[in-house]
């Protein structure tokens, strides 16, 4: 391959993976083009994105965009980005894959992940909260002071009102005392 066309392939893969933080890199080996079209076509409806990389361009190219992959640039890689979150990417590629059946098990294997071009494993990048889940635990925890702070406030006051409310109940019980003899 001439200089000029590994440079148009990296750019390329430069374009294609601009602004890119979250992807999945799997091995891929003998699937029937049938079927891998397919697993594209509904990937794609989920937003998701699949490719066929060559590795020294691709360890290049992500090298200098700062996705740090691993050591998974051996064999034939692919690469798949896309979905709100690593953790849907991770499931719906993983779900996918499980739909082709086990006698093509043995031709893929995940090889890695990358979050926020840091690496990390594709069983951890399973167990990751989606997108939606991390916003909804951030806004729990940024809430959980005030309403502890409302609880102990509420605590100490129900308990005031409610001797007060028994105060004058027992009052009104009584009954009023019989007026001196004349």
């Amino acid at each position: 391959m001439s200089k000029k066309i590994k440079q148009m392939e990296m750019d390329m893969l430069k374009g294609t993976f601009n602004g890119v933080r979250d992807l999945v890199v799997m091995r891929v080996q003998g699937l029937n083009a049938q079927l891998e079209n397919n697993m594209r076509l509904s990937l794609r409806k989920k937003n998701i994105r699949l490719l066929v990389v060559k590795n020294t361009l691709a360890r290049k190219v992500f090298g200098e965009m700062g996705l740090n992959a691993g050591d998974v640039w051996s064999g034939p890689t692919l690469v798949a980005w896309g979905s709100s979150s690593l953790a849907d990417l991770s499931k719906e590629v993983e779900a996918e894959f499980k739909k082709t059946g086990d006698k093509n098990k043995d031709k893929f294997t995940f090889k890695n992940a990358v979050s926020d071009g840091q690496t990390v494993s594709f069983d951890q990048a399973k167990k990751m909260p989606t997108k939606a889940e991390a916003i909804g635990r951030v806004v729990m925890l940024a809430l959980a002071p005030a309403s502890r702070l409302i609880s102990q406030i509420r605590g100490p006051a129900g308990l005031v009102a409610a001797q007060v409310k028994s105060i004058a109940e027992k009052k009104e019980e009584e009954p009023a005392p019989a007026p001196p003899p004349a």
